[in-house]
């Protein structure tokens, strides 16, 4: 029989060479760039499901909870809970409910059907007002969160919600603490999504992604799009401004909210679902009033990460450290932002939480027409931060398509800079987007995208193969792949290095054999943590790369020297193994 080392040895090798070295790692990079073009065969998008759906309905009577949702605090130890009971109103002269009708209780403990634990938490209403012929006004179903403490790390919890005085629980849910902040521990599974709306696309993303079987969901903006609702007969429009330039306000229909968190229920209802604000979460009324739906459906830990607004936060899930920033708030050097930005920064321990991974809506790196170079005065602002703290990882979402970039820094290959990516491709009403920047005369004027907040701060680029030019005349060497397709992607954190990126697009037979992108994402703190006031690691190139790949397997298959020379000792060791045997 052969020794049990020879098993383990097996084991190890089939991993390490027929699993990882299958799969690209950052490691074997910067990749020529790659682009999988639209599939002509295919629609760009589907129509929104509409609110007689049944998964839309409304299938409890008041004072009933429905629209469960749990997010993550800023520790494992605590979470929030959130829901909604009554009926929202339409109408001219809406009158709001009162929060104090019905409590905020949830009931909770280790085991089925035994609530150890009582807590109780805060109610608000809001109101979506407009002075205008036309427009309905509309005031919500009371709003309640609570915050769970003293919970245990990584257990399962079984909880109701509701209000026990009324005989108003809740049926039971279940929920999973985060892992405890550490080296060795991680979230099963993150997935990432953005711009997803309540098309029929949309259903197919969130179908897939529950059974992806998530431990944590974070969602990087664009969540309903109620907004415009009205206006553009629930078709969308990229640009409202353009489209409808005497519109008195973006109007937006709140019932898509309701019918949003009726939707997502099954999977928010057990799964942490974390958020930042998209510009279609602006949806502005009379006064100024702004971000009314987002402040108010959903509860986030502002104030557990020493935040002041719900608009930027942090929080930890095991050894990952999670940055939210806000894109359509002040994020200038001199604002509370940024310098809430450096200290959450100064304040994480990599020996305790070694992965850094940052969130926002609209991407710095993009290279489709669409919002190009939209966000540039955010880059310019906060991307050395960002850089000299060591961030890994940057999700983004806006662009309604999926880009990869390779490691980058102010627009050079660098392999020190985070890996950005790009998840727009939620499902929404606006459709995939499908020309690329660098295509013939799908250049964008500098004058184009412009940002719904911020200054506008395009430029040419000033060296490389874009030197004096807005736009590349081919793919950027900076972006790695990028395919116009809905989807939803996965990460795994393995270790302190290692993590898996998987990309699902919707097209595809959904299986673990089925991937739209894949790769392995490696840390390399040894080389790359750089601490504020010193020079960054030096780049791959200065902004310039050999010529760009003809088609998508060239990015595939690029050479994985260190796989090759594990093959070649594994296979040594193997061979001395069977000779002499090991005792």
């Amino acid at each position: 029989m052969a020794p049990p080392v020879l098993y383990s040895f097996c084991i190890v090798f089939f991993f390490l060479v027929v699993v990882r070295g299958s799969i690209p790692t950052t490691l074997d990079g910067p990749f020529e760039p790659a682009t999988r073009r639209f599939d002509s065969s295919l629609r760009q998008g589907s129509d929104d499901v509409p609110l007689s759906d049944p998964r839309l309905a409304k299938k409890v009577k008041s004072p009933f909870p429905e629209q469960i949702s749990i997010a993550a605090s800023f520790s494992p130890s605590s979470l929030w809970i959130s829901w909604i009971t009554g009926d929202a109103q339409m109408g001219s002269n809406v009158v709001p409910l009162d929060p104090s009708t019905v409590r905020s209780e949830v009931w909770y403990g280790l085991e089925s059907g035994k609530y150890t634990y009582r807590q109780n938490g805060t109610s608000e209403v809001y109101s979506q007002l407009y002075p205008y012929e036309g427009l309905l006004n509309y005031t919500s179903g009371i709003i309640h969160h609570v915050r769970l403490d003293n919970l245990m790390p990584g257990k399962t919890y079984y909880y109701k919600c509701g209000d026990s005085s009324l005989n108003a629980l809740s049926e039971e849910y279940i929920f999973q603490t985060l892992p405890a902040p550490g080296p060795n521990n991680y979230p099963s599974r993150v997935a990432v999504v953005g711009d997803l709306g309540l098309t029929y696309n949309s259903t197919t993303t969130i179908d897939h992604l529950n059974r992806n079987d998530p431990a944590m969901i974070l969602f990087v903006g664009d969540l309903v799009y109620a907004d415009q609702y009205v206006t553009t007969g629930g078709n969308g429009t990229s640009c409202f401004s353009c489209t409808f330039p005497d519109a008195p306000i973006r109007e937006t229909y709140q019932p898509r909210w309701d019918g949003w968190g009726r939707f997502m229920e099954p999977i928010t209802s057990k799964v942490p679902m974390m958020i930042i604000e998209g510009n279609h979460e602006i949806e502005p009324q009379i006064d100024g009033v702004k971000f009314q739906s987002y402040q108010s459906r959903f509860a986030v830990p502002a104030e557990e990460s020493k935040s002041k607004s719900k608009f930027y936060y942090s929080f930890n899930a095991g050894g990952i450290h999670f940055i939210m920033l806000g894109a359509y708030i002040d994020y200038n050097r001199t604002g509370a932002q940024y310098s809430w930005l450096k200290e959450d920064l100064k304040g994480v321990d990599r020996k305790l939480t070694p992965w850094l991974v940052a969130a926002w809506h609209p991407p710095w790196y993009n290279s489709y027409s669409s919002h190009y170079q939209e966000f540039e005065c955010m880059r310019l602002e906060m991307e050395s931060l960002l850089y000299n703290y060591g961030v890994d990882i940057v999700f983004s979402g806006h662009v309604h398509a999926y880009e990869r970039m390779n490691r980058v820094y102010n627009y050079s290959l660098d392999p020190c800079g985070p890996v950005y990516i790009t998840v727009g491709d939620g499902g929404n009403i606006e459709k995939v987007d499908v020309e690329f920047a660098d295509d013939p005369g799908k250049c964008p004027k500098p004058t184009d995208n412009k940002p719904e907040f911020g200054g506008v701060c395009h430029m040419n680029f000033s060296t490389g193969p874009a030197e004096g030019k807005f736009c590349w005349d081919r793919q950027p060497d900076w972006s790695a792949f990028r395919d116009s397709s809905f989807g939803h992607g996965i990460l795994e954190v393995i270790n302190s290095t290692y993590a898996l990126w998987t990309w699902h697009r919707n097209q595809d037979a959904y299986g673990e054999s089925t991937t739209g992108d894949q790769i392995y994402i490696v840390r390399q703190p040894d080389k790359c943590l750089v601490q504020p006031g010193q020079s960054p690691a030096p780049s791959f190139h200065n902004g310039s790369s050999s010529s760009s790949a003809q088609g998508l397997d060239q990015s595939l298959a690029q050479p994985m020297k260190s796989t090759w020379l594990l093959i070649y000792l594994l296979g040594l060791f193997a061979s001395i193994v069977l000779t002499h045997g090991i005792n």
